[in-house]
C-alpha cells in the first residue's frame, strides 16, 4: 500500500435541506466556511499545504475549477495547487482517495480533501427546442426575419428543465436515481413498510445523535448575509413516523410504485472536509492524527442496479485484508435510498447473489445493524452529492473512537452504477 496515510482532523459544515429555492451559500461558500475553521485550529499556515482537492458533481458555471477557486479563498496561496474531482456521489470519497494516492506515491505530505454541493442552487436550464428557437432568432438580421421567428415561439418552450433532474437521470439506460432504486425493491421484494421503517429510524437515529451532541466535534457554524446562524443539520424530522410516511404518494413511478420522497435521501446542501498528513508530516508540524486511512476500493455493475455498488466495493476490500463483516466496528452506508441500503443488506446475506456476482461458495453476511450507521444517515441529514463521501468517512472516525472500536467501513453507491468503499482504523 505505500506509505501510511493518516487523517489529522475533519470538519463540515450543517447540511441544509433545498427547499425550493436557492440556499444561502454557493458551494464554495459552503466549502471555504468549513475549511477555514478547520485550517485555523492547525499549528501550520495555509501555504504549508501541498495540494487542495475537492469533490463536486454540480459546480456553479463561475466556479467549474471549484478545488482552486476554494484554495485561494482559504489563503492557500498562489502555489498551492487546487484541483476537483467529480465521481458522482463519490465525488468526496474520491477527492480522499486521489490525496492518498499522491501521500503514498510521495508527491505530497500535507493534503486537504473532501467534497462540496449546493443542490439548490442546481440551475434551470432551457429545452433544446428554446436553445434552437434562441439561434435562429439571434440569427434573424432583418425586421422581417425576426417576424417569422416570432411566428415560431410556442408558450411550451419557455418551460425550464431542471438541472437537477437531469443530473440524478442516467443517460445510459434513462432511469433516475430513484428509478434504480425501485429495481432493487422489486429484485429483492422489499415492501414499502420495510423502507419507511427504514427512514424513521434514519430520523430517530439523528435526532438522538444531535441530542447527545455527537455531531459537535465534526460541524462548523454557517452565517449568511443577513446574520442567520445555522448551527445543525435542519433536514431531520423529529416527528416523522410510518403513519405519516405512509401518507405520502410514490415519486418516480407513479402511481404503482414505493419510493417517496419520505424513504428518500434530502437533496441538500453542504460541505466536508479531511486533512489528511504523510508520517514526515506529522512529524513535521507535530500532529496527532485521528486515524488512518487503510485502503479503498472502486467497483462497477449494470447502471440500473447502481445502488447495489457498496456490496461490489466492500466484498472485495473486505477479502483483500482477510475480514469478515463481523470484524468491522463500525459501518456506515450512504442512505441515497432506504430501499437501496435494505437491498445492500439482503445481497450482503444473499447465497445466490454473492456466488453470482463474486464466485462465493456463501455470503459473508451483513453489516450488524446496530453497527450501521448509528448516528442515522442521508434520508434524515441530507445528501449533498459532492460532499457525501467525506462526511461518512469524517463520522466514521469520530463514531470508532467514541464507542473505543478500532476498525470502520464506509461505503456509498454512485450513479452510474458504481459503488466505492473506504477501510479505516482509528488511532
Amino acid at each position: 500500500m505505500g506509505r501510511a496515510v493518516y487523517i489529522v482532523d475533519g470538519a463540515r459544515t450543517p447540511f441544509l435541506k433545498a427547499r425550493n429555492a436557492p440556499g444561502p451559500f454557493s458551494a464554495a461558500d459552503l466549502a471555504t466556511a468549513a475549511g477555514r475553521a478547520l485550517l485555523m485550529r492547525q499549528p501550520f499556515a495555509p501555504d504549508a499545504l501541498d495540494e487542495v482537492i475537492l469533490g463536486c458533481a454540480s459546480p456553479s458555471a463561475d466556479e467549474l475549477n471549484i478545488g482552486r477557486v476554494v484554495a485561494l479563498r482559504l489563503g492557500c496561496g498562489p502555489k498551492v495547487p487546487g484541483w476537483t474531482v467529480m465521481r458522482n456521489c463519490a465525488s468526496g470519497l474520491q477527492a480522499l482517495d486521489s490525496a492518498c494516492a499522491n501521500i503514498r506515491g510521495g508527491r505530497a505530505e500535507l493534503v486537504l480533501a473532501g467534497g462540496a454541493d449546493a443542490l439548490s442552487r442546481a440551475p434551470l436550464l432551457f429545452s433544446e427546442a428554446m436553445v434552437r428557437w434562441l439561434a435562429g432568432w439571434y440569427a434573424a438580421k432583418t425586421l422581417g426575419q425576426r417576424l417569422a421567428v416570432l411566428r415560431r415561439l410556442r408558450p411550451a418552450q419557455l418551460a425550464p428543465v431542471l438541472g437537477i433532474v437531469k443530473g440524478l437521470t442516467d443517460p445510459v439506460v434513462g432511469q433516475l436515481m430513484g428509478q434504480t432504486a425501485e429495481n432493487l425493491a422489486a429484485q429483492f421484494g422489499i415492501g414499502r413498510e420495510a423502507m419507511d421503517a427504514c427512514a424513521v429510524d434514519s430520523h430517530r437515529r439523528v435526532a438522538a445523535a444531535q441530542d447527545a451532541g455527537h455531531f459537535g466535534a465534526e460541524l462548523v457554524p454557517l452565517i449568511d448575509r443577513d446574520g442567520v446562524i445555522y448551527a445543525a443539520d435542519d433536514g431531520v424530522r423529529r416527528d416523522s413516523s410510518p403513519a405519516a410516511l405512509a401518507k405520502l404518494k410514490p415519486f418516480f413511478d407513479k402511481p404503482y410504485g414505493r419510493i417517496t420522497a419520505g424513504n428518500s435521501s434530502q437533496v441538500s446542501d453542504g460541505a466536508a472536509w479531511l486533512l489528511l498528513a504523510s508520517d514526515a508530516a506529522l512529524a513535521r508540524h507535530g500532529l496527532q492524527p485521528l486515524g488512518r486511512i487503510v485502503d479503498s476500493e472502486w467497483a462497477a455493475l449494470a447502471p440500473e442496479q447502481m445502488g447495489l455498488g457498496p456490496v461490489h466495493a466492500t466484498l472485495p476490500l473486505l477479502q483483500r485484508h482477510g475480514l469478515a463483516p463481523a470484524e468491522i466496528d463500525a459501518w456506515e452506508l450512504n442512505e441515497a435510498f432506504a430501499a437501496q441500503v435494505i437491498a445492500c443488506l439482503r445481497a450482503f446475506a444473499d447465497d445466490g447473489y454473492c456466488h453470482a456476482q463474486f464466485g462465493l461458495d456463501a455470503a459473508p453476511g451483513a453489516p450488524d445493524p446496530a453497527r450501521l450507521n448509528v448516528d442515522g444517515g442521508a434520508i434524515a441529514l441530507g445528501h449533498p452529492v459532492g460532499a457525501s463521501g467525506a462526511r461518512i468517512v469524517l463520522h466514521l472516525l469520530h463514531v470508532l473512537r467514541r464507542s473505543g472500536g478500532r476498525r470502520g467501513l464506509a461505503s456509498i453507491c454512485i450513479g452510474g452504477g458504481q459503488g466505492g468503499a473506504m477501510l479505516v482504523e482509528a488511532l
